[in-house]
């Protein structure tokens, strides 16, 4: 969707919000009737629907950043959080408030047709009953806290993710070996840089023989990564730091003076990934070397379903033998449902990234749901068809929404293992 349409949908959005606030208005009151002090039930109602009101309009006042050449910084992304937060949490209240007029509707008319006659007449509606408006309110609250956890603590609660792969084909030396993984980190969202250096740290911590990096460095622009330019340098293994480029590291996503620039900041960009001490992987593949033996570790540039479509996996493995055991980078899990599963060349592991998982879902040891599922059919951790397997990374940064919740940021390690006979 190009930066007009984002545009329309926000406005649509800020509209619908502002509607639901005259309803949640007429909630707070109903709660709020029979207090005794005027000064503070008026302090609660108004006060509601000017903050309410007044994150709309921040909201509103912030879309502009979308057409800038810096995108949106991490202000704009926590104005656009608190007015999710609200957002959310008002359809809550308004649900449970809904269902209670519904059943006032049905009570008018039930009571309209079986009066007695010459009984007074009533109001058709009864009045709004204070225990649903305090019901709303409970139930509101849920969605309000978990939300706010989301944005203050979880897009920084790194969660360590382990997987051991057996294979018939893998050569000996490299059984035990190990590959730390890390995408999408998006650093033009940070705003707290010592909760990233944990992040980091943890992934130190892990000693892995290989580190990647799949794709998203940066949101927009070149500039985002140079302030962690020294903490994500930190990075290193025993067989190299590899990386690829992401949807969002093309800078299509905002708007540039003229295409010279554009193409400058890429190059930046690709610069930045050699001061990282990264292997930047532009459709072309590398040989890892162990105890005499090999295997092929393939890169290739941002080919995704309805994104930029660059990468070239032919190309990048030119030269890479039939029978080499195959390790492919490609950030967009859409490029392995579509042209790597069942490529003629046999590539054993694919590691991806780019859903981020939505950054909201529910994971727990038997079951795993993400809105993302809906746009994705394979959107986080191993997939594994007929021995090829593919591994989603759900991120360790975050875009847009400036929170993770129940999807929280990845640091994977991989484990390759020797089938026994």
């Amino acid at each position: 969707m190009h930066r007009g349409g984002f545009l329309r949908v926000f406005l649509i959005i800020a509209a619908i919000s502002l509607l639901l606030d005259w309803y949640v208005f007429n909630g707070i009151k109903t709660i709020t009737a029979d207090w005794q002090s005027t000064r503070i039930r008026q302090v609660v109602n108004w006060g509601y629907l000017v903050i309410s009101i007044g994150v709309t309009l921040i909201f509103l006042g912030g879309l502009g950043s979308f057409s800038t050449a810096r995108g949106m910084t991490p202000f704009h992304e926590w104005v656009l959080s608190i007015f999710l937060i609200f957002l959310i949490t008002k359809i809550f209240f308004v649900l449970i408030l809904f269902l209670g007029d519904i059943g006032r509707f049905f009570y008018g008319i039930v009571n309209n047709i079986v009066k007695p006659k010459g009984k007074v007449i009533e109001p058709f509606f009864p009045a709004r009953r204070k225990f649903i408006s305090e019901v709303a309110v409970l139930v509101a609250a849920i969605p309000f806290a978990s939300l706010f956890y989301a944005v203050f603590k979880g897009k920084y609660d790194y969660k360590l993710h382990r997987e051991t792969l057996y294979f018939d084909d893998l050569p000996d030396a490299f059984d035990g070996f190990t590959i730390t993984q890390l995408s999408d980190i998006h650093s033009g969202s940070f705003d707290n840089p010592e909760a990233v250096q944990r992040g980091i740290d943890l992934a130190k911590a892990q000693k892995s023989d290989l580190f990647v990096f799949t794709g998203d460095l940066v949101n927009n622009a070149a500039w985002e990564i140079e302030p962690y330019i020294n903490r994500f340098s930190q990075l290193k293994a025993p067989y190299g730091q590899f990386s690829i480029l992401g949807n969002h590291d093309y800078g299509d996503y905002i708007q540039w003076d003229n295409d010279a620039e554009k193409a400058a900041n890429l190059e930046k960009l690709k610069q930045h990934h050699k001061t990282l001490g990264y292997r930047l992987l532009l459709d072309e593949n590398v040989v890892i070397e162990k105890g005499g033996q090999k295997i092929s570790l393939i890169g290739v540039q941002n080919w995704g379903r309805g994104f930029v479509q660059v990468g070239d996996l032919d190309k990048a493995l030119q030269g890479v033998d039939k029978d080499a055991f195959k390790i492919l980078l490609s950030h967009d899990p859409t490029h392995w449902e579509e042209k790597v599963r069942y490529h003629p060349t046999n590539i054993h592991l694919t590691l991806a990234g780019h859903t981020h998982g939505a950054q909201f879902g529910v994971e727990t040891a038997h079951f795993k749901w993400s809105p993302v599922k809906y746009v994705y059919l394979d959107w986080a951790g191993l997939i594994n068809e007929k021995s090829r397997y593919l591994y989603v990374n759900r991120g360790f940064g975050f875009l847009a929404f400036s929170g993770r919740l129940g999807i929280w940021p990845e640091i994977t390690v991989i484990t390759l293992k020797k089938t026994v006979a």
